[in-house]
């Protein structure tokens, strides 16, 4: 589903704490503390519709009220086809997920396609099964550090995107606490899914309070008491807590 302008606007400017005045204003929500100004899609979330035609479906969501998106490959378009069906929309995009084997093996590759496209964050999205262990852990946290500090260098920030499985302990320790010390702070930085956070039990607030520059994105789903994802607004997940938790979120 993707919501209307309007809806978009009025549904999060409720979630973090704005009058109902907020939606004949759609350009500007606010919390107490600051200003929430641009809300995201993640290209996943309409991969069907990507695959088929990339420059329609980026015309689509920018209608749709949308003003950036955080990409998940680019369908069957070059770094500069897809800047250019961008500019064409009016919207941008600050974030893309791409693959651990990527970093390890494509690093230019990668950087240069951020430069092209105007990428900032560059989010690592998924653990395999198999990478799940101690021994995956610490190859992945060495190529976050290795992969961060050349991306820090480039001007780009690379963060670390969560699942539930991160917070299923092993050997004695949460994973999720395992690279957030781990990884170099300067180099790596974590894109919260709030979604998978409530889902594994932990409390995504603790988080965002003990190092809010640590979390610059978030993904923002709900749920349900059934544990069911759900659209924005139909399930019980505390938006406002979390969003006045989370100071240094730039993008969501």
């Amino acid at each position: 589903m993707i919501l209307r302008r309007r809806e978009c606007f009025t549904l999060l400017g409720t979630v973090v704490g704005v009058g109902a005045g907020l939606a004949m204003a759609p350009k500007l929500m606010a919390t107490t503390l600051r200003k929430i100004e641009r809300i995201g899609l993640q290209l996943y979330t309409v991969r069907d519709a990507m695959a088929k035609d990339v420059s329609a479906t980026l015309a689509a969501v920018a209608e749709a009220g949308y003003l950036e998106v955080e990409t998940a490959g680019t369908g069957d378009l070059s770094a500069e086809q897809f800047s250019t069906a961008l500019g064409n929309t009016g919207l941008t995009a600050p974030s893309a997920h791409v693959l651990l084997n990527q970093m390890a093996e494509q690093p230019d590759a990668l950087l240069a396609t951020a430069e092209t496209v105007g990428y900032k964050y560059l989010v690592l999205p998924w653990l395999a099964p198999e990478q799940r262990t101690v021994s995956g852990y610490a190859q992945v946290i060495e190529t976050l550090n290795r992969f961060g500090e050349r991306c820090t260098r480039a001007g780009v920030q690379l963060c670390y995107h969560n699942h539930d499985f991160e917070f299923q302990p092993m050997g004695g320790e949460l994973p999720y606490n395992l690279l957030l010390r781990e990884c170099d702070a300067e180099f790596v930085r974590f894109e919260l899914d709030l979604f998978w956070a409530v889902h594994a039990g932990v409390d995504p607030i603790a988080y965002l309070h003990a190092d809010p520059e640590r979390f610059p994105l978030c993904h923002v789903k709900d749920r349900n008491a059934a544990g069911e994802m759900v659209d924005v607004g139909q399930g019980n997940i505390d938006f406002p807590a979390m969003f006045s938790a989370g100071t240094g979120l730039r993008h969501y």
